[in-house]
């Protein structure tokens, strides 16, 4: 694992969304659910997954779900139920109610809030499976008030029909009653338009490989979307107190997922920097997924030496990284000056694990230098909002020149004239309605 100065690191990281083939091949596939529906999903799923289907056997049954428990272990269905509740409670927090707020004129104003009517969630199958984000995307959803929450992810490759049943039993536990065996930029689409199978949805949310993000961005506006996920990203700031081991683990972790995630060191001791570079590699060659986390610590991985901390915070708010892991001596007093992280980790037993599985906040957090201005996944997500505005005949005529300047000032004569006919009837003695 290379170490450089942080004059030496080039902060920025351009990451393509795709190329030109993967671009088309994706419009290609949506277009073709969008106008075709059942008939263009079942082609695909055919095509990529290996997978011939009939539409009646799109949907998961509920006797899928109950068996899939049988395949899995006891301590799975217990850890689930113990992360579950985290997230629960944790989100439980975020709720927020509508309000209303008199005048003592008799304006009411206010806001209504309502949760979104249906929201598609993708979960990835197949060598990504993660029961942890059907979690993580359906239980805010829940709590947030959404009633009809659909998953969709990919039966197994090879002509077999069946879902990771991991991913049944989290699903299960979630309390998730609809979900339809297909994957893919094919499945985005039919989430968004609709098919004869599966009834369209406001909004998508779920991580995926490329083709189901550039799908996401494809038919982003006819619904809504979570974000466009990039590569996974750590950022640990360390001084000289640092377990070496725990650092080069951490950095691992998130090595482990693809080829492109990044990790990264930032730290003012030289002593840290290269203990933790010989741990990494003595980890690497331990590691299952060998392969995949090398190519991410040499292509994306860095150790960055600088001269304080102060300087390492000034670097990890350049870098704004999805997770930021803090293990210093006294973490907390750093913590107010970082300004652009996704999810912030203190202290030694603070492993970013903790916060991908079991903790509580949601793992589903903004990449690519996007925590600059987003946030990671919440109830928020999953509300909309309705401003609501009662004017009093009070208000209205103290109010009303102010307006119609402000409308004439725009050349807006339409809008001066909706107020300026209720002042001349109001001046004229007039009902409210018009009358006289």
């Amino acid at each position: 694992m290379k170490v450089q100065s942080s004059k030496e690191f080039d902060l920025k990281r351009e990451v393509e969304y795709g190329t030109p083939e993967q671009n088309r091949a994706v419009k290609e596939i949506v277009a073709a659910v969008q106008q075709e529906g059942d008939a263009g999903l079942l082609r695909y799923t055919e095509q990529f997954d290996g997978v011939s289907l009939l539409p009646e056997q799109l949907r998961v049954t509920p006797e899928e779900l109950q068996a899939a428990y049988s395949r899995v272990e006891d301590s799975f269905v217990a850890a689930i139920r113990a992360a579950a509740a985290n997230i629960r409670a944790f989100h439980a927090r975020q709720k927020r109610n509508s309000w209303m707020d008199l005048q003592p004129d008799g304006t009411i104003l206010g806001q209504i809030i309502r949760p979104l009517k249906r929201v598609g969630v993708y979960v990835p199958g197949g060598k990504a499976a993660y029961p942890s984000s059907v979690l993580m995307n359906v239980i805010p959803a829940q709590i947030a008030g959404v009633p009809e929450i659909v998953m969709v992810t990919p039966p197994s490759t090879g002509g077999k029909a069946g879902i990771d049943p991991y991913i049944l039993v989290a699903a299960a536990e979630a309390g998730v009653t609809e979900m339809y065996r297909v994957g893919g930029a094919q499945a985005v689409a039919a989430l968004a338009y609709g098919t004869a199978s599966i009834a369209p949805v406001d909004k998508i949310c779920g991580p995926g490989n490329i083709y189901v993000a550039l799908a996401k961005r494809e038919v982003y506006g006819a619904v809504d979307i979570d974000s466009i996920a990039g590569p996974s990203e750590i950022v640990v700031l360390a001084d000289d107190t640092a377990e070496p081991a725990y650092v080069a683990a951490d950095l691992l972790s998130q090595a482990e997922h693809d080829e492109m995630a990044s990790a990264i060191l930032v730290t003012p001791s030289q002593s840290l920097a290269d203990t933790v570079a010989a741990e990494v590699e003595r980890q690497l060659q331990e590691l299952p997924r060998e392969a995949i986390a090398r190519a991410s610590i040499e292509n994306y991985g860095a150790i960055i030496v600088v001269e304080s901390i102060e300087e390492g915070i000034s670097v990890v708010n350049r870098l704004a990284p999805e997770h930021l892991e803090i293990i210093a001596a006294d973490p907390m007093s750093l913590t107010g000056s970082i300004e652009n992280a996704g999810a912030i980790f203190l202290g030694p037993y603070s492993s970013e694990p903790v916060g991908d599985y079991f903790a509580g906040p949601n793992h589903i957090i903004p990449t690519n230098g996007t925590a600059r201005f987003s946030s990671p996944v919440d109830v928020d997500d999953f509300i909309k909002k309705s401003s609501l505005i009662y004017y009093s005949k009070e208000a209205l005529l103290r109010d009303g020149q102010t307006i119609i300047e402000l409308a004439r000032r725009e050349g807006l004569e339409g809008h001066a004239r909706a107020i300026e006919i209720r002042l001349e009837n109001e001046a004229k003695g007039g009902d409210g309605n018009g009358q006289q």
